[in-house]
Parts: C-alpha cells; sequence; structure tokens
C-alpha cells in the first residue's frame, strides 16, 4: 500500500515537474526575449592573406535583422562576411525590427606567416595612409566630402544580342510625373514580346525615348555606350557603401601637394611646359649631345630610362580603375595634370644634374639626395638639408623594392599566367626566371640599364599605342559619344552639382601618381647624363610626362571610353578591364596587351633598380660592395613579389614613392630662385648660340 502510494506521488511529481517544463519552453519560444546575443563564426580557410570570413548567428531580438559590419563592401542584408584582413580588428553590429542592438569585435586568427606580417604592417598603412590622403579642404569645413546622386538612368533589360532592337509602346507614365520607387514606367517590345520597364528611384520622370521609338539594348559583353530610355530625377541623395556608411570623395593632401608643386613652377619659370618643348625634342634627338662632355648615358638614355620607370602598370590598371571610379570627365584632368607635371620635372632633373658627384673611377652618384644635401647647405640649411636627403633615400630605397618591384612583378605573374595557364600556380619559378632576366640587365650599371631602355621604350610604346588605335579605329562610330562623355564629364553642370570634384581629384590624382613628376625618382637617372650644362636634362624630361600621361595614360582612357567598359560595374581590376576592352575587338588582343604589360613592368623594375641603388648607396656608402649587396637584394624581391601576397607590406612600399615628394618639393622651393636664373642663363646661350652642337647637326 505504502508502495503504491509512494508511486502515485512519484508520478505526480513527474508530471508536474513535466508540466512545468513544457510551459516554460512555449513560453521561451512564444514570448522571444528582447535580448540579442550574436554567436559568430570565424573561418580562416587559408594561409593566404585576406581571405577571412566571419559568419553571424542571431539569438533573441525580433527577427528580420540588419547586419551592419565594419567592412564596407558587406551588404547591410548579409550574415556573412568575406574577404576580411587576418589579425586586424572588424565590428558587427546587429539591429533588429523593434530598434535592438548588440555589437561585437573580432578578428580573424592570422596563422601562416604571411598573414602574420601583412597584419602587421597593415597599421602602418593605415597611418600613412591617413597623412598622405588626409583631406584638409573637409577638415576646415570647405569641402563636402559627400558623393550625392540626383537622377538614376532608366535602360532597356540586358540582352545577348544588342542588334536586335527594343521597341517603345508605351509610356505609363507621361513626361515630368512624380513616380514611386519600384513603378512600372514604360513596356518595350521586343520580338512580339513584351517588357515592362520599372524606376528604382521616387522622383520625376523625363522621358528621352518617345513612344513608337527603337532603342538597341544593353548587352552582357562589351558594346556602345549604355543607352537610356528615360531619368528620373529626385532630390540629392547621398551613395552609400554596401554595409550603409556614406560613401566620400576626398581632396587628397598628396595631391594638393604634387599640384601646387607643379602649379608653382609653371609660373615661377614662365610656362617652360610650352616654352621649351621645341628644345626638349631637339635634346632627345642628339642635336646637343656632346660626347666629350662628363656623364655617362646621352640625354635620350636618360630620358628613356625616366620614363620607363613611369611607364608601367599604373598607366593601365591605374588609369582603367581610375576612368571606371571617375567616369570619362576624369580623362581631361588626367591630361591636364600631366601638362603642368613638365615644369615640376624640368625643376627636379636640372637639379639632379648640377648637384651630382662623379669619382675618380666615372661613376656617378646624383639625384634629389645631392640637392637637398648641399643646394640647401647654399643656403646655409645644412641641418635641414642633411636630413631631408636621408628621409629621401630611405624612402626610395622602400620605394624600390615595393612600387619598383614587388610589385610589377607580381602584377606582370599575374597578367602572363592567364594568358599562359601552364604558369598558374608557378610564381616562384616565374620571378626566378625574372629575376635573371633583370640581373643580366642592372648588373651592369646604368650604362647597360640605359642601353636597355633606349630600345625597350620606343618598341613598347610603339606596340602599346598602335594596339590602342585598333581598338579605337574599330569602335570609332563612337568617338561623338566618347568625346562628349569626356567633356560632359568635366565641365558640365550635373558634374558641378554632385561630382565634379571627385572626377577632377580622380584624374590629378592619377596623372599625380602614374608620371612622378615631384617625386623626384627622375632626377636620379638624369643626373648620370652627358653635359655640361645641368639645365639641358631639365629641359629634356619634358617630353617624359608628354609621353606617361598626355599619351600612353590618355591612350588607355579612351580604349576604356570608346568600348564603353568605363561604365560597366563588372568588379574587376584594373588590368582586366583593359583587357576586355582590347579583348572585344580580336579575341588575341589580350595577349598583345600582355606583352605589353610585361615590357612595362619589366622596364620599370629595372631603372627603379638604378634609382634604389643610389638612395642605398647614399645612406650606406659608395663602395661596389655596397651596390651588389643591393642589386642581390633587389633580384631577391623580384622572386618574393611574384611568388607572394603581401598585401599590406606592397602597398605600404608603394606609398613611400607619393612620401619621396615631401622632403623633394619642400627643397625645390628653396633652390626655385637658383632654377629660375639658370634657367634664363642657359636660354640666353641658346640664343646666342653658344650651346654645343653635336656634328651630325651642323649644316655642311
Amino acid at each position: 500500500m505504502k508502495n503504491s502510494k509512494l508511486m502515485i506521488k512519484q508520478l505526480l511529481f513527474f508530471l508536474l515537474s513535466f508540466f512545468l517544463i513544457a510551459v516554460g519552453y512555449t513560453q521561451t519560444e512564444i514570448q522571444p526575449t528582447d535580448e540579442i546575443i550574436i554567436d559568430l563564426q570565424l573561418i580562416n580557410p587559408s594561409s593566404k592573406i585576406n581571405d577571412g570570413i566571419a559568419e553571424v548567428q542571431v539569438k533573441g531580438g525580433t527577427p528580420p535583422y540588419e547586419y551592419k559590419w565594419s567592412n564596407q563592401n558587406t551588404s547591410l542584408e548579409s550574415n556573412r562576411s568575406v574577404d576580411l584582413i587576418e589579425g586586424i580588428d572588424y565590428s558587427i553590429t546587429v539591429t533588429d525590427s523593434e530598434g535592438n542592438t548588440a555589437s561585437e569585435t573580432f578578428s580573424i586568427p592570422a596563422e601562416s606567416i604571411t598573414e602574420n606580417v601583412n597584419s602587421a604592417v597593415q597599421p602602418a598603412v593605415d597611418q600613412l595612409s591617413a597623412i598622405l590622403f588626409w583631406d584638409p579642404f573637409a577638415a576646415l569645413g570647405l569641402h563636402d566630402p559627400v558623393i550625392y546622386v540626383s537622377e538614376e538612368n532608366i535602360t532597356p533589360p540586358q540582352s545577348d544580342n544588342a542588334e536586335i532592337p527594343y521597341y517603345v509602346k508605351k509610356w505609363l507614365v507621361p513626361e515630368a510625373e512624380e513616380i514611386e520607387r519600384n513603378q512600372e514606367v514604360a513596356i518595350l517590345e521586343r520580338e512580339g514580346e513584351e517588357v515592362i520597364v520599372s524606376a528604382d528611384f521616387k522622383g520625376k520622370l523625363h522621358q528621352k525615348v518617345k513612344e513608337g521609338e527603337f532603342i538597341s539594348p544593353t548587352t552582357d559583353g562589351v558594346s556602345i555606350f549604355e543607352p537610356v530610355i528615360g531619368i528620373v530625377e529626385f532630390d540629392q541623395l547621398p551613395v552609400l557603401h554596401p554595409n550603409g556608411d556614406v560613401m566620400t570623395s576626398k581632396i587628397p593632401f598628396i595631391v594638393i601637394w604634387l599640384m601646387l608643386g607643379a602649379l608653382f613652377f609653371t609660373f615661377r619659370l614662365k610656362f617652360i611646359n610650352i616654352r621649351g618643348i621645341r628644345h626638349s625634342i631637339d635634346l632627345a634627338k642628339g642635336k646637343f649631345d656632346n660626347p666629350n662632355a662628363p656623364g655617362i648615358i646621352t640625354h635620350f638614355q636618360a630620358m628613356a630610362t625616366a620614363v620607363s620607370a613611369t611607364v608601367g602598370l599604373g598607366n593601365i590598371a591605374g588609369v582603367a580603375i581610375a576612368i571606371s571610379v571617375g567616369g570619362a570627365g576624369a580623362s581631361f584632368w588626367m591630361f591636364v595634370a600631366g601638362f603642368f607635371g613638365m615644369s615640376l620635372k624640368f625643376a627636379e632633373c636640372s637639379m639632379g644634374v648640377k648637384y651630382r658627384i662623379i669619382d675618380e673611377d666615372g661613376r656617378i652618384f646624383g639625384g634629389p639626395m645631392n640637392y637637398l644635401r648641399y643646394g640647401l647647405e647654399k643656403k646655409n640649411l645644412r641641418r635641414l638639408g642633411k636630413f631631408l636627403a636621408a628621409f629621401f633615400a630611405l624612402l626610395g630605397v622602400g620605394a624600390s623594392f615595393g612600387g619598383g618591384n614587388m610589385i610589377q612583378s607580381n602584377q606582370a605573374f599575374k597578367i602572363v599566367s592567364e594568358q599562359m595557364p601552364i604558369l598558374q600556380g608557378q610564381g616562384f619559378l616565374f620571378g626566378v626566371g625574372f629575376a635573371i632576366l633583370i640581373g643580366a640587365v642592372i648588373i651592369g650599371g646604368i650604362k647597360s640599364i640605359a642601353r636597355f631602355t633606349e630600345r625597350v621604350v620606343p618598341m613598347m610604346a610603339i606596340l602599346y599605342v598602335i594596339g590602342c588605335f585598333i581598338v579605337i579605329g574599330f569602335n570609332i562610330n563612337n568617338i561623338g559619344a566618347a568625346f562628349m562623355a569626356i567633356i560632359d564629364g568635366a565641365f558640365s553642370a550635373d558634374a558641378l552639382k554632385g561630382g565634379f570634384i571627385g572626377v577632377l581629384i580622380v584624374g590629378l590624382q592619377r596623372a599625380a601618381f602614374s608620371n612622378e613628376a615631384g617625386v623626384g625618382s627622375a632626377a636620379i637617372a638624369h643626373s648620370a647624363s652627358k653635359t655640361n650644362t645641368p639645365i639641358a636634362d631639365g629641359f629634356t624630361s619634358l617630353v617624359e610626362p608628354v609621353i606617361d600621361t598626355m599619351l600612353v595614360c590618355t591612350m588607355t582612357a579612351l580604349v576604356l571610353i570608346f568600348t564603353g567598359i568605363h561604365e560597366q560595374d563588372t568588379g574587376m581590376g584594373g588590368v582586366e578591364l583593359t583587357s576586355q576592352a582590347f579583348g572585344s575587338v580580336v579575341s588575341w588582343f589580350p595577349i598583345v596587351l600582355a606583352i605589353a604589360v610585361f615590357l612595362f613592368a619589366f622596364s620599370t623594375m629595372v631603372s627603379w633598380s638604378y634609382y634604389g641603388m643610389r638612395s642605398w648607396t647614399y645612406l650606406f656608402g659608395r663602395s661596389k660592395k655596397i651596390e651588389l649587396v643591393y642589386k642581390l637584394m633587389y633580384l631577391v624581391f623580384v622572386v618574393v613579389g611574384a611568388s607572394v601576397s603581401l598585401g599590406a607590406v606592397l602597398t605600404f612600399a608603394d606609398m613611400m614613392i607619393l612620401a619621396m615628394s615631401f622632403p623633394n618639393i619642400f627643397g625645390l622651393y628653396i633652390l626655385a630662385p637658383e632654377i629660375y636664373a639658370d634657367m634664363n642663363a642657359y636660354l640666353d646661350k641658346l640664343k646666342k648660340g653658344q650651346l654645343y652642337i653635336n656634328k651630325r647637326f651642323l649644316k655642311t
């Protein structure tokens, strides 16, 4: 009996417990808590850099959720962020439909050596970037950096066949009528099938194609400029990154610094970039070459060496990115910046020769290090001069290993391996082969480099320009639209209203980064020139921005604009964009581009090896052993660049090229009166016929 009562009590206790648990479970399911709990999963899928993944699962709150990642490329709707830098802090903020939020800070664990190096250098990149790309105008409230949009194009749907046009059957909304977001606005017809077109924004509709007219569709491949059937106008709205951050267009301090220097010397030297261009060409042709003058290489060889260092991947990849971001109008400002950069090149190359040192063995040591130290010493600024010279040399060494070497090697391998699949995954072997070729040139010194560049630079420039002309020729029917797009993008009211500053800065920035006017690197090449008159090399250098920026960069821009590639949101890198534009004409044309890129990269690396070596010898001594140590290190970095992804390391070293302009231009401002006096003295001799003229140019 007692056992029965005990069993009944236990059963009742069990049933009561089960009931309470069930009720509690049901209440938990039905009445969710307001507290949001973030469960993060961090994934490091490989030893490669910048491929980290973070996934978040949310508990609590009220769905749907909004995911605000610090990674600007991740959508607000995505609970997964990719391509994250290992070892760097990120954040995620989750907001539910009731406005409740929760945040977490995290970092993808860095495991491989390259990941740890990359994460260690990234803060330095951020610091240097904060200086170079600081926007003083925005900081002073003189410039609104926010990018706005005030209209949207309505286009026909994409099609594989652009030859069959759409017929605008009916507009569903009258002209100048207000429409709602996602409202249907027009009915198009094609081969008997109707297609309804909608607008993505709320605003006022303007019809560009009337009922009964035809319009060609866009295509997935390369085609003509994007056809527009209508435009929706609305009040200015800020353009947002996928993560919801407002897009901004900065006026970088480094661009201001370079352009102020270019403008200053253009006016200070009374537009020598116009007055001196004819004499510059005569010097390049060898008219004033004196075989008995001190130096090692001719004026043309000096110019070719300097051009080979600047005509590189920036003229292809950099320009493509600039045009795709800034639009066709950026090419106009790129051209303008190249024009003013000529005067800055004149100033630095003149001083590079004037303050060079020629030792007992005939070896030449020159460049900004010399005129910063000894030129400023003449102005009783000895300490300042020594500091600026050492600072410049230190940056020059870093820049030669990074922007002048590893980036070139890395990108050359990338595009060549795309055209030769057998090389895929063989970066180390490619780098070894590349290093052997470069070593064969640079071990012989500046004479060997000059002989190489005077042959290769004209060939690669002609090859690339001919390829560009062929692409443009195949799209010559777009000539009117292309040049209208350039002028409209550079000056139109729409550009002034929203993106004028952005277009202007993108163009100026690409030109400044491309021709290296103000960086001082070209002055190192010209310091080896055979001349008794240093200013002559200033004149010779005037041609360099013309070739680099006003010709090669402009040709790249025109190829992209004529083919319409610059308007396509493909997510491709710069080289890929240009390659697609070349491939739109002839399927095998990307091979021609790959050859040009290889030559551009090769020539840049050869010239920068000399720039870096002269910076190295300024810091560590002029002995031949010191030079050999640098050359061997340089060749090792060629292999490293082709075989390893170093992300932040390459970015930091590339930024050093721009940073070289700070000590260089600062010193040139102090030397400006001296440059002006030397220029006038030289022009007076030229006018009086007192300059040496090579026998080949004397009239018999």
